[in-house]
């Protein structure tokens, strides 16, 4: 075996794998996984909380933290891997998606808040008047 082969196959062994990479580890993943899921659905087929608002926002945390398990249990992403690149490369890219998800969520209340359709009061005081005979 050459060197340059021996260096690459260090290079992706364990070290690079985490500390995860065991069927406990993916187990551990798997069960929160489907609890992080369970819960949310049956938050929104029981009507736990009552409030849709409030219920979307619990959901959306769940959400979040299931990412966060994927990300650590799944694909083994950690500050150590690869150097802190893909750490870094995740900041950047959560940075992107609160920026689109945010903007997103601020053009859709202001088309809401000003395209509104009018009520009939309103209607009839800017329909211009029939033209006379």
């Amino acid at each position: 075996m050459s060197a340059g082969a021996d260096t690459h196959h260090h290079g992706h062994g364990a070290g690079s794998v985490g500390s995860h990479a065991t069927f406990r580890g993916y187990m551990t993943g798997f069960v929160l996984s489907v609890l992080l899921t369970a819960i949310p659905f049956w938050l929104v087929m029981a009507d736990v909380l009552g409030d849709n608002r409030l219920t979307s926002l619990v959901i959306m945390g769940f959400a979040v933290v299931q990412i966060v398990v994927h990300m650590i249990y799944f694909l083994h992403m950690d500050t150590k891997s690869e150097g802190g690149w893909t750490f870094l490369a995740l900041i950047f890219t959560l940075t992107l998606v609160v920026i689109t998800l945010i903007g997103s969520l601020w053009v859709m209340y202001h088309l809401n808040a000003n395209m509104m359709p009018m009520s009939g009061h309103d209607m009839q005081q800017h329909v211009p008047a029939a033209p006379s005979r």
